[in-house]
């Protein structure tokens, strides 16, 4: 590998991440953090190592381009919200029969109830209402939909930082490849986390190559929502270039 072979660099940047994923495939395992971004979203190992530089946009993928472009540019232009402590994980288990993960919920199911009840829900990303539980759902405060996403959306919000790289790589041939990495990272740090703020028991769970061991985020805790809000601000910090790189790359190849 050479200083210029960028598709070289870009493949070794993420190997770290795509490896670990592909060997736990292999052997028929899970990570109940790390193969999110693998499962959840619809991009491919394979596709994330390929590198693509820049380039126009086809005439098919116009709309997509100037559908994300306004989104984007409405969730920068709005106020973020430190405010929801991670509650929507919360509200996807709020008294449900089954959760959606195998681990058992830390305050058990009595106590994330009863966390949910003390809380104001104001979630504003429909990708995460839409799998509250139907009691949870009349206690949210908003009422997003798949189709007004532009009007709800706003930076505070930890999944729609993580839907940065939703829309990096659907366009990938517009934005390239190294934007995806970016906002594929960044994704990859808000999912930790988004989990660590979960009612989920994740203990013995390793977070990183290190061995670093999951630790809560005890959002229920008045320290815990300081820590939480704290980690929202940085990650909108880190968010807010990607964003703006990712619309003026878009508006760019629009007008050209």
């Amino acid at each position: 590998m050479t200083a210029q072979d960028p598709a070289a660099r870009h493949a070794a940047r993420l190997a770290p991440y795509v490896e670990p994923h592909l060997a736990r495939r292999r052997q028929q395992e899970k990570h109940a953090v790390h193969d999110f971004l693998f499962t959840y979203y619809s991009f491919r190992p394979a596709q994330l190592l390929r590198w693509l530089p820049p380039g126009p946009v086809p005439e098919a993928r116009r709309p997509l381009a100037e559908a994300t472009t306004r989104l984007l540019r409405a969730t920068a232009g709005r106020e973020g919200n430190f405010g929801c402590f991670g509650m929507h994980e919360w509200a996807m288990v709020y008294r449900a029969p089954q959760t959606r993960h195998p681990q058992p919920l830390r305050l058990g199911p009595q106590g994330t109830d009863q966390v949910v009840e003390g809380h104001r829900l104001g979630c504003s990303h429909w990708d995460a209402v839409r799998f509250f539980t139907p009691p949870a759902l009349p206690r949210n405060t908003l009422r997003p939909f798949k189709d007004d996403r532009a009007d709800f959306e706003q930076p505070g919000c930890l999944h729609a930082t993580m839907d940065l790289y939703k829309h990096a790589y659907r366009l990938v041939e517009v934005v390239g490849s190294d934007l995806v990495a970016d906002a594929f990272e960044l994704a990859w740090d808000v999912r930790v986390v988004d989990m660590r703020a979960a009612p989920y028991d994740l203990t013995g769970v390793v977070l990183d190559p290190y061995g670093t061991e999951w630790t809560p985020i005890a959002v229920e805790t008045p320290a815990g929502k300081r820590e939480y809000a704290d980690l929202q601000r940085g990650f909108a910090e880190r968010a807010a270039p990607i964003r703006r790189r990712l619309a003026d790359r878009l508006e760019e190849a629009l007008a050209g």
